[in-house]
């Protein structure tokens, strides 16, 4: 992700961007960010990641978004795309913006090795700030493995880490996948050479 400034901006600043471009930014504590493109191995695990997790919430409480659906944590400010989110009962909209949810149940996050150290770090832990989150779920794109992060009833965040052959269990939102239908048909990008 890239700024597109060093000045800080408003919320209101943002959104009027938001609406005047094709491009998704972040924005979090006064700075936007335009986010990055995905690759073909990112846009196969989030196509596969909407389709499975929306099949298995089919006639259940919870309801997945896209990546359209704006996520605003308003204790910290941020405000981003998450690649799934899913909201159990109503979506409740941010107070300054109508078009961004501020209570998913569970944020699901497609990682290639460029962004997964803040994935994981800051916007986690921003993340974390939301209420409502009982699950964040992170699938690499560079090779087959989920992390799931869960909230217990201590209000301790756990991990789970899933390779090939596992099962993904998502209990607060009733969801349950293997690893392998998740990555049906995906292959790693290739690596290129320095200078290629």
């Amino acid at each position: 992700m890239q700024a597109s400034a060093r000045r800080r901006y408003t919320y209101a600043e943002y959104l009027a961007l938001e609406a005047s471009t094709e491009e998704r930014h972040e924005f979090f504590e006064g700075h936007i960010l335009a986010m990055a493109g995905g690759t073909f191995a990112h846009a196969k695990l989030k196509t596969n990641l909407t389709i499975v997790v929306g099949v298995a919430l089919k006639g259940k409480r919870c309801q997945p978004y896209d990546c359209d659906q704006r996520i605003r944590v308003p204790a910290t400010t941020l405000a981003t795309y998450p690649d799934l989110s899913v909201v159990c009962g109503p979506r409740v909209p941010d107070e300054e913006d109508r078009h961004a949810a501020v209570n998913p149940t569970a944020l699901f996050e497609v990682m290639s090795p460029s962004t997964s150290a803040y994935d994981r770090g800051q916007k986690f832990e921003n993340y974390r700030r939301l209420p409502t989150l009982r699950h964040f779920v992170a699938v690499e794109s560079d090779r087959v493995h989920i992390d799931v992060f869960t909230l217990n009833a201590q209000g301790r965040w756990e991990l789970q880490d899933h390779g090939p052959g596992e099962i993904v269990e998502l209990p607060h939102i009733e969801v349950r996948f293997a690893v392998d239908e998740l990555y049906e048909g995906w292959e790693p990008d290739p690596v290129l050479a320095p200078g290629a």
